[in-house]
């Protein structure tokens, strides 16, 4: 399996910046698997004089560890890291050389007080790209306290595990043999899991920022950074970075950029924001606004306050549920939102989609290259999507189409293994049995904890905002997809951040 030239040519790069030689301990036997991970491992230790190749007897054939001479790491990959997981492994080899990880000092001292053992186990999809955070988070842990180990497992490789263990929904994280958690999750969220609770950070006692943006997505970096260039004293809350852009598998119409993905976008935003002196928070969630006096004042939910003269709110969406009897009790049991993460775990399957916009089209052409029979249920009489995707779902042989389909429950024990709609039209109840369903009815506003503050919002939750950005309390604005701004895209809230930080800059110069 070798690595492209263009992949080796940028790996030679991160090689360079190797502290100490590693070792990568290999296991494996006598099949093609464990060639594949033979061949992989070889390949890699032949590109560096600081990595050397010994055998190795490991909980999973074949798999790899990563470690110094005399000093384990507990990082193992049981398969091959490559798509997706790449950076991954690339992260993990240059971390465990001795390159500290670009973490906050707080948070290093978080992982190194946790008690263990602790040993991780991350199930994987190479094709999913929320997995790589999660891996990627657990290695960190890994690196910095020796209590705590962690093995990336790939699914397509180790399949009689996934089917052993009913896992349906990736990354699917498994601590000391138990269930921990599943699907995308930040260092901060895994830390909240299994560290001491952290102290959130109190502004009250210090001068307020000029701008407080609450979010992490495209419109609050865009945000932060047309504030910090105007000379303002910028505060960034996010609860994680990244928002609905992390779900994205590619996108083709950032003007300037042909393709790139959710991740890799973010990641580059994000390292753009912290170029600035801008003051970033963290894994922290606003409960609360209110303008008192002249002033905001955010609460968190973990305590504290935060203080400023003028705040953004670019809030994001989030996954719209379809509320019916099933969906909560099978979510990552068969109840899935992200077609590429989850889907080669039901591959030769029965699954519907429910939605016939863009999406779920989207969805339901992917996943018939991948499943036995694909339904998609759409409530209207008409499929929402494009005409383009309309016509190649009609020449998809595996792919059905019912309209007027209201999705009443999701069945199944331990796991999905059906669904009833009704016929609007007559109707009848019908039943579809299925191994998976795949929500695809767009997004709604993460809003709801304004519900108590006075900030007007539409019947969707969408926060109201003039041509300013500017909500109906004076000194809050808002930006992205959370407002009622018709059209949600990328590059749309992007450019309302950059509104939102111009017409806070100019509302605190006349305030002034």
């Amino acid at each position: 399996m070798a690595l492209t030239p263009d992949i080796k040519d940028q790996l030679q790069q991160y090689l360079s910046l190797m502290e100490k030689p590693v070792i990568l301990g290999l296991c494996t036997a006598d099949d093609s698997n464990s060639q594949k991970v033979a061949d992989f491992v070889n390949e890699i230790a032949d590109m560096s004089e600081q990595i050397t190749v010994q055998p190795e007897t490991l909980k999973r054939v074949p798999s790899f560890s990563i470690h110094q001479d005399g000093q384990e790491s507990g990082i193992v990959f049981a398969g091959v890291p490559l798509g997706h997981e790449f950076a991954s492994f690339v992260l993990a080899l240059i971390q465990v050389s001795g390159r500290a990880p670009k973490i906050e000092e707080a948070t290093t001292k978080r992982i190194q007080a946790i008690k263990g053992p602790l040993a991780f186990e991350t199930y994987v999809s190479l094709s999913c790209h929320n997995c790589p955070d999660v891996v990627q988070a657990l290695n960190i842990m890994a690196v910095l306290n020796p209590a705590i180990s962690h093995t990336m497992i790939e699914g397509g490789m180790y399949q009689d595990e996934v089917k052993q263990k009913g896992i349906m929904s990736v990354p699917a994280v498994y601590l000391n043999d138990q269930e921990f958690t599943s699907g995308r999750a930040s260092l901060e969220d895994l830390l909240d899991k299994i560290a001491e609770p952290e102290t959130a950070p109190d502004f009250s006692e210090q001068a307020p920022f000029d701008v407080l943006v609450i979010g992490g997505g495209p419109a609050g970096n865009s945000s932060a950074i047309y504030a910090a260039r105007k000379g303002l004293r910028v505060g960034l809350l996010a609860e994680s970075f990244g928002g609905q852009v992390m779900d994205t598998v590619g996108i083709e119409n950032m003007i300037g950029t042909p393709y790139t993905e959710g991740p890799k976008l973010m990641a580059q935003i994000e390292a753009h924001t912290q170029s600035y002196d801008v003051t970033i928070i963290k894994g922290q969630r606003a409960s609360h606004i209110e303008k008192v006096q002249d002033e905001i004042q955010v609460s968190l939910a973990k305590g504290g306050l935060i203080k400023a003269k003028t705040a953004i709110l670019a809030l994001g969406t989030k996954w719209r549920n379809i509320n019916v009897p099933g969906e909560d009790q099978f979510k990552n049991k068969g109840v899935t939102y992200c077609p590429h993460c989850d889907g080669p775990l039901f591959e030769g399957k029965d699954v519907a989609v429910i939605g016939g916009g863009n999406s779920g089209l989207e969805a339901a052409l992917d996943l018939a290259g991948l499943c036995r029979q694909v339904t998609v249920l759409e409530f209207l009489p008409e499929l929402k999507a494009d005409q383009v995707l309309q016509a190649r779902a009609a020449k998809t042989a595996n792919l059905t189409i019912v309209t007027n389909a209201a999705t009443k429950a999701i069945t199944g024990d331990s796991h999905v293994t059906g669904l009833t709609y009704t016929d609007r039209l007559s109707g009848q109840d019908k039943q579809l049995a299925v191994s998976g369903v795949f929500v695809q009815i767009g997004l709604v506003p993460s809003t709801k904890w304004l519900e108590d503050s006075a900030i007007t919002r539409n019947e969707r939750g969408e926060i109201s905002i003039d041509k300013y950005g500017a909500t109906n309390v004076p000194g809050i604005f808002a930006a992205g997809d959370c407002t009622d701004a018709p059209y949600k895209q990328i590059v749309i809230a992007m450019g309302s951040g950059a509104t939102a930080a111009i017409g806070a800059f100019d509302y605190l110069i006349r305030q002034t």
